[in-house]
């Protein structure tokens, strides 16, 4: 796989469907669902330049230090010392991908409307605490060192997931008392095909495929565990 997707015989979503089944991910499983990068920062301009590499995620950096201003507090947090010693050292309390993260981006599709309403007691969440706006949820990313979830691969093939076909009534924000409904895309994309498109474009990229392997070395390979992943600030509970 890894010399194919090399020579450029298979794509960049290929090679990373094939290295999450190999890494014993499956759809079967939401503790243990696929998981793929988040690879823009660009989700306010009209139009989406994909020849400019200032429109990418630096993919060599967990989500969670991709802005600069977080790695501070992710590196006070591992410093810190459990006084009976149980719990070893890590950057990040939560995880990259889990069950919870899985169901807050597929919350208007089945049968993950019902299992969301399940894990919150019979009711959907409070609005502003909902997946509404992509752009509203790379800006939590970046403000937020504990907001660390990467994707799921449905943002780059399934646009079904981004509207509110079943018309569920998912409650309203608090301050601008806008109704949750349809997912709020980024400007550049001017419907969910649309969006998917160009995110799946994004992803076969001459620059995403010149830095994915850095991603991989995150989640997949040798950065996960050890002295490289202290260094990569990439070391999870």
């Amino acid at each position: 796989a890894l010399q194919k997707w090399v020579n450029r015989e298979i794509s960049n979503f290929d090679y990373l469907i094939q290295l999450n089944t190999m890494a014993g991910r499956t759809y079967n499983d939401l503790a243990q669902y696929p998981v793929f990068p988040w690879i823009l920062r660009d989700y306010t301009s009209e139009e989406l330049d994909l020849n400019n590499p200032a429109v990418f995620r630096d993919l060599s950096k967990p989500i969670g230090v991709v802005n600069e201003k977080n790695a501070k507090a992710v590196k006070e947090k591992y410093n810190f010392e459990d006084p009976l010693g149980i719990i070893d050292k890590f950057h990040y309390g939560t995880h990259y991908s889990n069950a919870a993260g899985v169901m807050h981006y597929l919350l208007r599709v089945e049968p993950f409307t019902t299992l969301h309403i399940q894990l919150q007691s019979g009711r959907f969440d409070c609005a502003d605490r909902q997946f509404h706006s992509i752009p509203a949820t790379w800006q939590a990313l970046m403000d937020n060192p504990n907001d660390v979830k990467e994707l799921i691969p449905e943002f780059f093939y399934f646009p079904e997931f981004l509207e509110n076909q079943n018309g569920f009534n998912l409650g309203q924000l608090q301050l601008s008392k806008e109704v949750v409904n349809d997912v709020v895309l980024p400007r550049w994309a001017h419907s969910p095909e649309d969006f998917i498109y160009k995110h799946r474009k994004a992803l076969e990229s001459e620059y995403v495929s010149a830095h994915l392997h850095e991603w991989i070395d995150l989640i997949f390979g040798y950065k996960q565990r050890g002295p490289a992943a202290v260094e990569a600030l990439n070391v999870f509970y």
